[in-house]
């Protein structure tokens, strides 16, 4: 096993071990000391373009967890929330079978004020909604609560 992997399995450990029951998993990596995350970690997805027909491409994911079989995945929109028609298109269908619920979050990622959300879920847009940082996790804790098991806490 080389370093790399070596960091790899050490972040993921440590996001789930014991040590770290509520399962905070803060970013460790400091872009002073290590340089621009972005440049240095983040895959460069636009070379596969290629692999695709027409424009369609990869595109990122801003965030995903699985809870019982069910997922919640986060899109960040940082400026109106206006979905390009692709990505609504692909969030409609991914979220049809009622496997994974997708939330779209208006905000500022650096201060993480947040202003507006929205859902797709059974392959609906539920549209915008007014919403700080607290009232967003208001609505994925009862997302969550929904799906945990009655020998599960809440």
């Amino acid at each position: 096993m080389d370093q790399t992997q070596r960091n790899l399995f050490r972040c993921l450990s440590n996001s789930a071990s014991s040590d770290n029951p509520s399962g905070f998993n803060p970013m460790r990596w400091d872009c002073e000391k290590r340089g621009c995350f972005n440049i240095k970690r983040r895959p460069k997805i636009e070379v596969f373009a290629e692999c695709f027909p027409g424009r369609i491409s990869f595109g990122d994911v801003d965030g995903i967890v699985e809870i019982n079989g069910k997922g919640l995945m986060l899109e960040w929109k940082t400026s109106n929330g206006k979905l390009p028609m692709g990505q609504r298109i692909m969030y409609e269908r991914l979220s049809k079978s009622g496997l994974m619920t997708i939330i779209v979050i208006v905000g500022n990622a650096e201060t993480m004020e947040c202003s507006q959300f929205a859902f797709f879920h059974l392959g609906k847009f539920h549209g915008f909604k007014e919403g700080n940082l607290g009232k967003i996790k208001e609505v994925i804790k009862l997302w969550v609560n929904k799906l945990k098991s009655p020998s599960e806490p809440a």
